[in-house]
């Protein structure tokens, strides 16, 4: 169900996944061409997780860079260089004390993201992107994703919502 100042936003995302487990890229939003940055560190487990060692829990901050705000969700990424994220309802297997802090600085926030690899670059092709889209990736060994996203519960333009820089300070 859609919430006031809500909107689905459907686009292409072409994210580059770092060795280290962090990513970076974009989300174009269509038909409009509307440009969010996307940024994610993974989350580390202190001990086994059941799910997986294809399974990773990534922090995703989305800026907009008209407002120069972002939205944080956490997502649930599968697959090694053919990724796919998706929002998550719980987090099974990681540690509580770290899904607690989460929700509870983000709660307000329901937002739900589906993005599936449909093109994988690596090695030259992936440089070649970088340089043309993320130059200041170019040589840190990435890999990158391109494919459809969906975005749904996100409102950069909604009154009283505090900047990125307020809510990373809570």
């Amino acid at each position: 169900m859609e919430r006031e100042g809500e909107q689905r936003m459907e686009g292409i995302a072409s994210i580059a996944l770092l060795p280290g487990g962090s990513i970076s890229g974009h989300f174009i939003q269509l038909p409009h061409s509307v440009c969010y940055g996307l940024h994610g560190s993974e989350l580390r487990c202190d001990r086994e997780c059941s799910k997986g060692e294809d399974y990773r829990l990534i922090k995703l901050s989305i800026i907009d860079f008209s407002s120069k705000k972002e939205m944080v969700v956490l997502v649930e990424c599968r697959g090694h260089d053919a990724a796919r994220f998706q929002s998550i309802e719980h987090a099974h297997g990681w540690e509580e004390d770290v899904i607690r802090m989460f929700e509870k600085n983000h709660e307000k926030q329901k937002i739900s993201i589906s993005f599936e690899c449909e093109m994988l670059k690596a090695d030259d092709a992936a440089e070649e992107h970088l340089k043309k889209y993320m130059p200041n990736l170019v040589g840190l060994d990435a890999v990158v994703n391109i494919g459809r996203m969906s975005i749904f519960g996100i409102n950069f333009h909604r009154e009283n919502e505090p900047a990125a820089e307020e809510e990373s300070a809570a």
